[in-house]
């Protein structure tokens, strides 16, 4: 089989060499150009089709500049911890509570998948697309203390993510004096862990949350969670609000 596979291969490189010395090969010469594509193009759009598609724009504009809600502070995300990042992770765990009567010991947010900023005053669905523009589902992992420990140093290494449930310091880019509900950590124990579904594969450099022993998909959007929980405070006539506790923090020397 393998000697007719040679046979083969050396038939059509012979065809081929005989075809290039009989055929005279040409150089052909070509130019390119850059075009912008930015506001230079809009002399260039279908008119006609502008004005089919804008009772849908119209439509869609609406409904995102609706405000589902009032932010009692401007929220922003930073390391080691920060408004946006606590509120996002403590929404993860209230949500669990809120729509399946579940109680998880801890949340964790990447600060890279908070892509803007909650605005004092009203909060629009278009402030939280803009928060969370991508399809992430929440999810809650079964952990191991020791395992959860590493995820735990990684954070550090980090320099910080969103963290609820929980609270660490970071010594020289390790994890210290790690505590879930107020104890420190057993290494035996299985705890509970929101998160969404990117981080659960594994992704953002934590690795070690594809190490769990059970996985349970909820089916919710990240964005849709925030969006509801900011509507429920609304309909309780409370503003949303966030605060700094030192949940996560480096050690002062």
């Amino acid at each position: 089989m393998i000697s007719s596979y040679k046979n083969l291969l050396a038939a059509l490189l012979i065809v081929l060499l005989s075809a290039s010395c009989s055929s005279r090969w040409q150089i052909v010469q070509t130019t390119a150009s850059k075009i912008a594509v930015d506001s230079s193009c809009d002399s260039l759009a279908d008119r006609d089709y502008e004005a089919y598609l804008l009772p849908y724009k119209q439509a869609i504009d609406d409904k995102l500049n609706t405000v589902i809600g009032h932010s009692a502070v401007t929220m922003s995300a930073a390391r080691p911890e920060s408004l946006l990042s606590n509120f996002s992770a403590d929404i993860m765990r209230e949500s669990l509570r809120n729509n399946f009567d579940s109680v998880v010991d801890i949340a964790i947010v990447n600060i890279g998948g908070l892509r803007s900023t909650i605005p004092q005053g009203p909060v629009t669905l278009k402030n939280i697309f803009e928060l969370m523009p991508f399809e992430n589902e929440l999810v809650v992992l079964w952990i191991r203390g020791d395992i959860l420990m590493k995820i735990f140093d990684i954070i550090a290494r980090l320099g910080g993510e969103g963290l609820s449930g929980a609270r660490m310091g970071i010594d020289e880019g390790k994890a210290v004096k790690v505590e879930i509900n107020g104890k420190a950590i057993r290494p035996e124990a299985l705890y509970s862990v929101a998160t969404n579904d990117f981080l659960a594969g594994g992704n953002d450099k934590l690795a070690p949350l594809t190490k769990h022993e059970k996985r349970w998909d909820t089916g919710l959007k990240i964005r849709d969670v925030y969006a509801n929980f900011i509507r429920k405070q609304t309909k309780e006539g409370k503003n949303i609000d966030a605060q700094l506790d030192r949940r996560i923090y480096y050690v002062e020397k």
